[in-house]
């Protein structure tokens, strides 16, 4: 995180490493040994989502993973997961072949990770650290040879502090084997408890307790930018790669993309949070891209970014399920496809299902999401739509908006009405029945009196005088 000539190095490429440069020095030293040397300074932010989409790569393959804490000295800079890998030769031909394919699932969202497989996490993790600077190298070590390979390892594999790592160096230990050779007690009194820690590891017997199932499948990416963005068409190029890079880490778990929750980290130190709801969980870049795209045209922030993160809910891809006695639908995939298409076009409040709202207007209407399970027909006897006798029942066709219509006769009795849809004298009415409401909004305020009216032309309509507006209105024709 720090920056400037005094700034220290974290870590080396490849390149770097065969000019000279090594981790820990300052910038300056490391110019002085290579000239040519570019200094990149480390995001926070994108160490953690490469972090967690290392855990993703593990989750991929079995449901119980773990990341390990971060180590400091030498290795400040590694990312390590564990994953129980018990059976795994039920999926795989071999414990290679299946190290094999862990690597190449790292390599897929751009993590060039070295994989180890042994009987315990200690050996399998020091079996990764000799691997270092080999990316999308794999090592198996097998059951019983874990002694004959630990013992010629460097004893800086196993991260000793300072203190210690001085102590044994004195005491002219280098290599595990000679650590193991030392009594137990010996150790314990001239090094103390922590040797006796690094001894466990060596050995290949430290405590290792079950790993966790994760509970959460909330996935978040995340950036710090060199400079700061003030265009749209800038932003939208970061974002392209942050969602792009999501996508993949839910891809290898299985899962779509909910709602966005996108945070922009202003300059002056403000924040723009937002919301982006997602009609239904999809996969596809340019859907997610046209919505964050509207979000941010709608509301464009208040200032320059200086960092983008992004998270979502992974959320089960929906599976299609036939049914026997029905006609097939539209795949749900699809469905939700052009859901979120219609979202990101609409807005998010102008799609899904339409619901009774709670109020009296005759033309209120509320939405919810659209989901197809909760909208599945209903057996008989359930006070469904089946109970109904359809033969005698009349169907109203609202007409929105309502056609603009000429009465004569007046609210007392209409005799003879004119409109678009529906002309001649009155014949037989009903009503009036007056609704009323919103008179504590002058905006929001409405009175309706509706008559059902037959004319002479043979139509059944719905008519209504509007008492706000004083005009008539043909409200709806029965069908």
């Amino acid at each position: 995180s720090a920056s400037g000539p005094r700034a220290e190095i974290v870590s080396v490429s490849d390149e770097a490493a065969r000019r000279g440069v090594r981790r820990g020095s300052t910038v300056t030293h490391a110019r002085t040994v290579c000239a040519a040397l570019k200094v990149r300074t480390a995001s926070p932010a994108l160490e953690r989502a490469a972090r967690e989409a290392l855990l993703d790569v593990a989750l991929s393959f079995s449901p119980r993973a773990a990341l390990l804490p971060r180590a400091s000295g030498a290795f400040a800079a590694e990312a390590a997961a564990l994953l129980d890998a018990s059976g795994i030769t039920t999926l795989f031909r071999s414990e290679q072949g299946f190290a094999t394919a862990l690597a190449d699932q790292a390599r897929r969202l751009g993590l060039p990770a070295n994989v180890a497989v042994a009987g315990s996490r200690s050996v399998a993790h020091l079996a990764a650290r000799k691997l270092s600077g080999a990316d999308g190298a794999t090592l198996v070590v097998a059951a019983g040879t874990e002694a004959a390979f630990l013992g010629p390892l460097p004893i800086d594999l196993l991260d000793p502090d300072d203190a210690l790592a001085a102590a044994l160096t004195r005491f002219g230990i280098h290599t595990l084997r000679e650590l193991l050779a030392l009594p137990t007690h010996a150790l314990s009194t001239r090094l103390g408890p922590r040797a006796l820690a690094l001894a466990a590891l060596a050995r290949g017997t430290a405590k290792e307790p079950p790993l966790p199932a994760p509970l959460r499948t909330r996935l978040v990416e995340a950036v710090d930018l060199d400079h700061p963005v003030d265009r749209l068409e800038s932003l939208l190029f970061v974002l392209q790669g942050l969602i792009s890079r999501l996508l993949d880490r839910l891809g290898v778990r299985h899962l779509a993309c909910g709602d966005l929750a996108l945070t922009l980290d202003l300059a002056g130190a403000g924040h723009d949070a937002r919301r982006i709801g997602v009609a239904a969980p999809t996969c596809d870049l340019r859907v997610l891209l046209r919505l964050v795209h509207t979000a941010l045209e709608a509301r464009a922030p208040s200032a320059a970014i200086e960092g983008v993160r992004i998270e979502t809910e992974g959320l089960s891809a929906r599976s299609d399920q036939l049914d026997l006695f029905r006609p097939a639908g539209p795949s749900r995939t699809e469905l939700g496809h052009v859901l979120a298409e219609l979202s990101s076009l609409c807005g998010e409040d102008r799609v899904g299902a339409p619901r009774v709202a709670d109020q009296y207007h005759p033309d209120a209407l509320a939405l919810e999401r659209f989901d197809p399970s909760a909208h599945e027909k209903r057996p008989k006897g359930e006070g469904g739509a089946t109970d109904v006798d359809l033969t005698s029942t009349l169907a109203l066709r609202v007409l929105r908006p309502p056609v603009t219509a000429q009465v004569r006769g007046g609210s007392e009795q209409p005799q003879w009405v004119r409109s678009a849809v529906v002309n001649g004298s009155v014949v037989r009415w009903a009503g009036p029945w007056r609704t009323t409401g919103g008179w504590w909004s002058q905006e929001g305020c409405f009175a309706f009196d509706h008559y059902d009216v037959l004319t002479s032309d043979g139509t059944v309509s719905r008519l209504r005088y509007d008492h706000v507006a004083r005009i008539w209105q043909i409200d709806g024709v029965y069908d």
